[in-house]
Protein backbone atom coordinates (compact mmCIF):
# COMPACT_ATOMS: atom_id res chain seq x y z
CA UNK A 1 0.00 0.00 0.00
CA UNK A 2 1.19 2.85 -1.05
CA UNK A 3 1.20 6.05 1.32
CA UNK A 4 -2.19 8.60 0.70
CA UNK A 5 -1.38 12.17 0.39
CA UNK A 6 -4.92 12.61 -1.59
CA UNK A 7 -6.88 12.56 1.31
CA UNK A 8 -4.95 15.62 2.40
CA UNK A 9 -5.72 17.87 -0.23
CA UNK A 10 -9.29 17.71 -0.09
CA UNK A 11 -10.19 13.96 -2.67
CA UNK A 12 -13.16 12.21 -1.18
CA UNK A 13 -12.42 9.32 0.77
CA UNK A 14 -14.43 6.04 1.77
CA UNK A 15 -16.80 5.78 5.02
CA UNK A 16 -13.63 4.78 7.74
CA UNK A 17 -12.77 4.36 11.20
CA UNK A 18 -9.26 6.60 12.20
CA UNK A 19 -7.42 4.14 13.96
CA UNK A 20 -4.23 5.67 15.83
CA UNK A 21 -1.23 2.99 16.82
CA UNK A 22 1.08 4.88 19.53
CA UNK A 23 3.70 3.05 21.31
CA UNK A 24 1.32 2.87 24.47
CA UNK A 25 -1.82 2.11 23.02
CA UNK A 26 -4.59 2.16 19.99
CA UNK A 27 -6.99 5.06 19.78
CA UNK A 28 -10.20 4.65 17.27
CA UNK A 29 -12.81 7.43 16.49
CA UNK A 30 -15.73 7.04 14.89
CA UNK A 31 -17.48 10.27 12.78
CA UNK A 32 -20.72 10.46 10.70
CA UNK A 33 -22.38 13.14 8.89
CA UNK A 34 -24.56 15.19 11.11
CA UNK A 35 -27.30 18.10 10.94
CA UNK A 36 -26.20 21.20 8.79
CA UNK A 37 -23.36 19.77 7.39
CA UNK A 38 -22.00 19.42 11.10
CA UNK A 39 -19.61 15.96 11.78
CA UNK A 40 -20.78 13.47 14.74
CA UNK A 41 -19.31 11.87 17.10
CA UNK A 42 -20.07 8.44 17.28
CA UNK A 43 -18.20 6.13 18.96
CA UNK A 44 -14.42 6.72 20.58
CA UNK A 45 -12.18 4.49 22.39
CA UNK A 46 -8.88 3.04 23.17
CA UNK A 47 -6.65 -0.19 24.27
CA UNK A 48 -3.29 -0.32 25.80
CA UNK A 49 -0.87 -2.21 24.23
CA UNK A 50 1.39 -4.74 25.89
CA UNK A 51 4.67 -3.57 26.45
CA UNK A 52 7.46 -3.70 23.92
CA UNK A 53 4.34 -4.57 20.72
CA UNK A 54 5.32 -0.77 19.74
CA UNK A 55 8.47 0.52 20.16
CA UNK A 56 9.79 4.12 18.86
CA UNK A 57 6.74 3.81 15.88
CA UNK A 58 7.84 0.16 15.10
CA UNK A 59 5.40 -2.60 14.91
CA UNK A 60 7.56 -5.51 16.92
CA UNK A 61 4.58 -8.27 17.49
CA UNK A 62 2.36 -8.29 14.76
CA UNK A 63 -0.41 -10.59 16.41
CA UNK A 64 -0.17 -8.63 19.76
CA UNK A 65 -1.16 -5.25 17.87
CA UNK A 66 -3.78 -7.19 15.75
CA UNK A 67 -5.22 -8.70 18.64
CA UNK A 68 -5.63 -5.39 20.61
CA UNK A 69 -7.13 -3.84 17.76
CA UNK A 70 -10.07 -6.74 17.75
CA UNK A 71 -10.49 -5.62 21.40
CA UNK A 72 -10.97 -2.03 20.88
CA UNK A 73 -13.21 -2.68 17.78
CA UNK A 74 -15.44 -5.11 20.24
CA UNK A 75 -15.19 -2.49 23.02
CA UNK A 76 -16.26 0.52 20.49
CA UNK A 77 -19.13 -1.04 19.19
CA UNK A 78 -18.39 0.25 15.42
CA UNK A 79 -19.54 -2.10 12.50
CA UNK A 80 -17.25 -0.58 9.96
CA UNK A 81 -14.32 -2.67 8.60
CA UNK A 82 -12.64 0.39 6.21
CA UNK A 83 -9.71 2.29 7.96
CA UNK A 84 -7.03 4.71 7.84
CA UNK A 85 -3.58 4.62 9.64
CA UNK A 86 -0.56 6.78 9.43
CA UNK A 87 3.23 6.68 9.95
CA UNK A 88 5.27 8.43 12.40
CA UNK A 89 6.78 11.60 10.95
CA UNK A 90 9.61 10.75 11.72
CA UNK A 91 9.31 7.68 9.30
CA UNK A 92 8.28 9.44 6.60
CA UNK A 93 10.39 11.87 4.66
CA UNK A 94 8.30 14.85 2.81
CA UNK A 95 9.35 17.26 0.16
CA UNK A 96 8.04 20.02 -1.65
CA UNK A 97 9.30 20.16 -5.65
CA UNK A 98 8.30 22.35 -8.35
CA UNK A 99 7.87 21.05 -11.80
CA UNK A 100 6.62 22.13 -14.79
CA UNK A 101 3.09 23.04 -15.30
CA UNK A 102 3.16 21.45 -18.97
CA UNK A 103 4.19 18.00 -17.82
CA UNK A 104 1.49 15.46 -18.58
CA UNK A 105 0.16 13.01 -15.48
CA UNK A 106 2.91 10.30 -16.87
CA UNK A 107 5.77 12.24 -17.21
CA UNK A 108 4.60 14.34 -13.74
CA UNK A 109 4.93 10.58 -12.25
CA UNK A 110 8.25 9.83 -13.34
CA UNK A 111 9.76 12.98 -12.57
CA UNK A 112 8.48 12.89 -9.45
CA UNK A 113 10.03 9.48 -8.94
CA UNK A 114 13.28 10.67 -10.18
CA UNK A 115 12.77 14.12 -7.98
CA UNK A 116 12.39 11.70 -5.02
CA UNK A 117 15.60 9.42 -5.52
CA UNK A 118 17.63 12.53 -4.57
CA UNK A 119 16.27 12.84 -1.41
CA UNK A 120 15.32 9.16 -0.45
CA UNK A 121 18.80 7.36 1.40
CA UNK A 122 16.87 3.98 0.11
CA UNK A 123 16.67 2.29 -3.07
CA UNK A 124 13.15 3.13 -4.98
CA UNK A 125 12.25 -0.45 -4.50
CA UNK A 126 12.66 -0.90 -1.10
CA UNK A 127 10.00 2.53 -0.69
CA UNK A 128 6.70 2.95 -0.25
CA UNK A 129 6.01 6.81 -2.12
CA UNK A 130 3.14 8.98 -2.98
CA UNK A 131 2.81 12.39 -4.52
CA UNK A 132 0.08 15.04 -4.56
CA UNK A 133 -0.19 18.11 -6.57
CA UNK A 134 -0.85 21.39 -4.65
CA UNK A 135 -1.14 23.71 -6.88
CA UNK A 136 0.37 26.65 -9.07
CA UNK A 137 3.76 27.73 -8.06
CA UNK A 138 4.17 31.52 -7.93
CA UNK A 139 5.79 32.36 -10.32
CA UNK A 140 2.48 30.20 -12.47
CA UNK A 141 4.48 28.26 -14.87
CA UNK A 142 5.34 25.42 -12.09
CA UNK A 143 3.36 23.21 -9.83
CA UNK A 144 3.72 22.46 -6.08
CA UNK A 145 3.81 18.84 -5.90
CA UNK A 146 4.35 17.53 -1.94
CA UNK A 147 5.75 13.70 -1.95
CA UNK A 148 6.13 11.52 0.62
CA UNK A 149 8.32 8.20 1.15
CA UNK A 150 8.48 5.89 4.07
CA UNK A 151 10.18 2.33 4.14
CA UNK A 152 8.06 -0.28 2.70
CA UNK A 153 8.18 -2.59 5.36
CA UNK A 154 6.88 -0.27 7.35
CA UNK A 155 3.92 0.84 5.90
CA UNK A 156 3.20 -3.13 5.09
CA UNK A 157 3.50 -3.31 8.93
CA UNK A 158 0.79 -1.19 10.05
CA UNK A 159 -1.79 -2.44 6.56
CA UNK A 160 -0.97 -6.16 8.03
CA UNK A 161 -2.18 -5.37 12.07
CA UNK A 162 -5.16 -3.93 10.18
CA UNK A 163 -6.08 -6.59 8.35
CA UNK A 164 -5.47 -9.48 11.16
CA UNK A 165 -7.74 -7.77 12.92
CA UNK A 166 -10.58 -7.80 9.68
CA UNK A 167 -10.28 -4.59 8.75
CA UNK A 168 -9.38 -2.70 5.24
CA UNK A 169 -6.90 -0.26 4.81
CA UNK A 170 -7.94 2.76 2.47
CA UNK A 171 -5.53 5.57 3.93
CA UNK A 172 -2.29 5.54 4.71
CA UNK A 173 -1.34 8.60 6.35
CA UNK A 174 1.41 10.71 8.45
CA UNK A 175 0.31 11.34 12.34
CA UNK A 176 1.40 14.94 12.04
CA UNK A 177 -0.63 15.76 9.23
CA UNK A 178 -3.28 13.92 10.60
CA UNK A 179 -3.44 15.83 13.94
CA UNK A 180 -3.16 19.26 11.61
CA UNK A 181 -5.91 18.04 9.51
CA UNK A 182 -8.18 18.18 13.22
CA UNK A 183 -7.33 21.59 14.90
CA UNK A 184 -6.95 23.33 11.00
CA UNK A 185 -10.62 23.15 10.89
CA UNK A 186 -11.22 24.85 14.36
CA UNK A 187 -8.23 27.76 13.38
CA UNK A 188 -9.78 28.18 10.27
CA UNK A 189 -13.03 28.73 11.75
CA UNK A 190 -11.45 31.20 14.18
CA UNK A 191 -9.35 32.76 11.73
CA UNK A 192 -12.20 33.64 10.03
CA UNK A 193 -13.67 36.30 12.70
CA UNK A 194 -9.67 37.48 13.21
CA UNK A 195 -7.22 37.66 9.95
CA UNK A 196 -4.05 37.89 10.24
CA UNK A 197 -3.96 36.28 13.84
CA UNK A 198 -0.94 33.82 13.97
CA UNK A 199 -2.28 30.89 16.18
CA UNK A 200 0.55 28.17 17.42
CA UNK A 201 -0.71 24.67 17.98
CA UNK A 202 1.26 22.11 20.09
CA UNK A 203 0.36 18.29 19.74
CA UNK A 204 1.92 17.06 22.69
CA UNK A 205 2.01 13.22 22.61
CA UNK A 206 4.10 10.33 24.46
CA UNK A 207 7.21 11.25 23.29
CA UNK A 208 6.79 14.03 20.57
CA UNK A 209 5.64 17.53 20.48
CA UNK A 210 4.35 18.65 16.84
CA UNK A 211 4.13 22.48 16.52
CA UNK A 212 2.38 24.18 13.89
CA UNK A 213 1.88 28.30 13.40
CA UNK A 214 -0.69 29.15 11.08
CA UNK A 215 -1.74 32.52 9.41
CA UNK A 216 -4.98 33.08 7.62
CA UNK A 217 -5.03 29.10 7.29
CA UNK A 218 -1.54 28.56 5.62
CA UNK A 219 1.04 27.05 8.26
CA UNK A 220 3.74 29.15 8.32
CA UNK A 221 6.38 27.09 10.43
CA UNK A 222 6.44 23.81 11.39
CA UNK A 223 8.84 21.64 13.83
CA UNK A 224 9.17 18.54 15.48
CA UNK A 225 10.70 18.19 19.37
CA UNK A 226 11.64 15.40 21.43
CA UNK A 227 9.69 15.65 23.99
CA UNK A 228 6.39 14.40 26.09
CA UNK A 229 3.81 13.41 28.89
CA UNK A 230 5.86 9.56 28.95
CA UNK A 231 8.46 11.24 30.96
CA UNK A 232 6.22 12.03 33.47
CA UNK A 233 4.44 8.57 33.02
CA UNK A 234 7.90 7.34 33.24
CA UNK A 235 9.03 9.11 36.94
CA UNK A 236 5.58 7.78 38.11
CA UNK A 237 6.55 4.19 37.40
CA UNK A 238 9.58 4.98 39.26
CA UNK A 239 8.67 6.24 42.06
CA UNK A 240 5.80 4.39 43.09
CA UNK A 241 6.76 0.81 41.89
CA UNK A 242 3.38 0.92 39.61
CA UNK A 243 3.24 -0.65 35.81
CA UNK A 244 2.41 1.71 33.15
CA UNK A 245 -0.75 1.16 32.45
CA UNK A 246 -1.23 2.27 36.05
CA UNK A 247 0.82 5.09 36.14
CA UNK A 248 -1.50 6.31 33.47
CA UNK A 249 -4.48 5.93 34.78
CA UNK A 250 -3.52 7.16 38.48
CA UNK A 251 -1.89 10.18 36.42
CA UNK A 252 -5.06 11.03 34.74
CA UNK A 253 -7.38 10.32 38.06
CA UNK A 254 -5.12 12.43 40.07
CA UNK A 255 -5.08 9.49 42.55
CA UNK A 256 -1.46 9.94 43.36
CA UNK A 257 0.75 10.24 47.03
CA UNK A 258 0.85 13.96 48.49
CA UNK A 259 4.43 14.28 47.24
CA UNK A 260 3.26 14.10 43.53
CA UNK A 261 3.00 17.48 42.78
CA UNK A 262 5.75 18.78 44.41
CA UNK A 263 8.45 16.07 43.43
CA UNK A 264 7.10 15.34 39.79
CA UNK A 265 4.57 17.16 38.63
CA UNK A 266 6.03 20.93 39.06
CA UNK A 267 9.24 19.78 37.53
CA UNK A 268 7.53 18.26 34.45
CA UNK A 269 5.44 21.25 34.23
CA UNK A 270 8.35 23.97 34.61
CA UNK A 271 10.35 21.66 31.65
CA UNK A 272 7.21 21.11 29.22
CA UNK A 273 6.76 25.45 29.93
CA UNK A 274 10.42 25.62 28.58
CA UNK A 275 10.04 23.51 25.08
CA UNK A 276 7.20 25.60 24.61
CA UNK A 277 8.81 28.51 25.35
CA UNK A 278 12.09 27.74 23.45
CA UNK A 279 9.87 26.10 20.29
CA UNK A 280 7.91 30.21 20.38
CA UNK A 281 11.65 31.74 20.23
CA UNK A 282 12.99 29.84 18.00
CA UNK A 283 10.14 30.19 15.43
CA UNK A 284 10.70 34.34 16.03
CA UNK A 285 14.45 33.73 15.02
CA UNK A 286 14.07 31.57 12.07
CA UNK A 287 10.97 33.02 10.43
CA UNK A 288 10.15 37.22 9.92
CA UNK A 289 7.38 36.90 12.15
CA UNK A 290 8.05 38.43 15.70
CA UNK A 291 4.26 37.33 17.57
CA UNK A 292 2.54 34.30 18.38
CA UNK A 293 -1.54 35.83 19.40
CA UNK A 294 -3.15 32.46 20.65
CA UNK A 295 -1.31 28.88 21.48
CA UNK A 296 -3.33 26.15 21.24
CA UNK A 297 -2.44 22.60 23.73
CA UNK A 298 -3.48 19.18 21.93
CA UNK A 299 -2.77 15.85 22.29
CA UNK A 300 -2.79 13.63 25.58
CA UNK A 301 -0.07 15.41 27.66
CA UNK A 302 -2.56 18.90 27.32
CA UNK A 303 -5.02 18.34 30.10
CA UNK A 304 -2.03 17.29 32.69
CA UNK A 305 -3.24 19.64 35.22
CA UNK A 306 -1.30 23.37 35.63
CA UNK A 307 0.11 23.04 32.12
CA UNK A 308 -2.16 25.53 30.24
CA UNK A 309 -1.25 28.08 33.03
CA UNK A 310 2.25 27.18 33.10
CA UNK A 311 2.39 27.71 29.46
CA UNK A 312 0.25 30.91 29.51
CA UNK A 313 2.44 32.53 32.44
CA UNK A 314 5.80 31.62 30.75
CA UNK A 315 5.08 32.85 27.15
CA UNK A 316 2.66 35.81 27.98
CA UNK A 317 0.52 34.62 25.44
CA UNK A 318 -2.95 33.69 25.40
CA UNK A 319 -3.49 29.56 25.67
CA UNK A 320 -6.33 27.16 25.79
CA UNK A 321 -6.20 22.80 25.61
CA UNK A 322 -8.20 22.36 22.04
CA UNK A 323 -10.53 19.38 21.87
CA UNK A 324 -10.54 17.75 18.09
CA UNK A 325 -14.18 17.22 18.25
CA UNK A 326 -15.07 21.19 19.20
CA UNK A 327 -18.48 21.95 17.24
CA UNK A 328 -19.44 17.92 16.76
CA UNK A 329 -22.56 16.51 17.29
CA UNK A 330 -22.24 13.27 20.00
CA UNK A 331 -24.12 10.46 19.46
CA UNK A 332 -26.12 9.00 22.32
CA UNK A 333 -23.59 6.92 23.59
CA UNK A 334 -20.81 9.33 23.95
CA UNK A 335 -20.39 10.73 27.59
CA UNK A 336 -19.80 14.60 27.29
CA UNK A 337 -18.01 14.77 30.73
CA UNK A 338 -15.84 12.08 29.85
CA UNK A 339 -15.07 13.93 26.40
CA UNK A 340 -14.06 16.42 28.04
CA UNK A 341 -10.71 15.22 29.62
CA UNK A 342 -10.33 12.19 26.82
CA UNK A 343 -10.77 14.68 23.60
CA UNK A 344 -6.85 16.23 23.47
CA UNK A 345 -5.65 12.65 23.24
CA UNK A 346 -7.45 11.85 19.97
CA UNK A 347 -6.44 14.67 17.37
CA UNK A 348 -4.33 11.58 15.85
CA UNK A 349 -7.61 9.38 15.20
CA UNK A 350 -9.74 12.14 15.29
CA UNK A 351 -7.50 13.78 12.26
CA UNK A 352 -8.12 9.88 10.49
CA UNK A 353 -11.16 9.59 10.80
CA UNK A 354 -12.18 12.81 8.96
CA UNK A 355 -10.58 11.23 5.59
CA UNK A 356 -13.85 9.88 5.41
CA UNK A 357 -14.71 13.32 3.84
CA UNK A 358 -14.01 15.16 1.23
Amino acid sequence: MALDLASLLGRKNPPLIGLDISSFDIKLVELSEGSNKAFRLERYASEPLPKGAVLDGNIENIEQVSDTIRKLLKKSGTSAKNVALAMPASAVITKKIFLPMTLSDQALEVQVESEASQYIPFSMDEVSLDFCVIGPAANQEDVEVMLAASRKEKVEDRVAVAEAAGLQSKVMDIESYAARAAIQRLIEKQANEGRDQIYAMFQIGAKRTYIYIMLNGEVVYEREQQFGGSQLTQDIVRNYGLSQEEAEVKKKNGDLPDSYEMELLEPFLENAALEVTRAIQFFFTSTPYTRVDQIFLTGGCAVVTGLVDIVAERTKISTAVVSPFKGMELASGVSEKALRNDAPAYTVACGLALRRFG
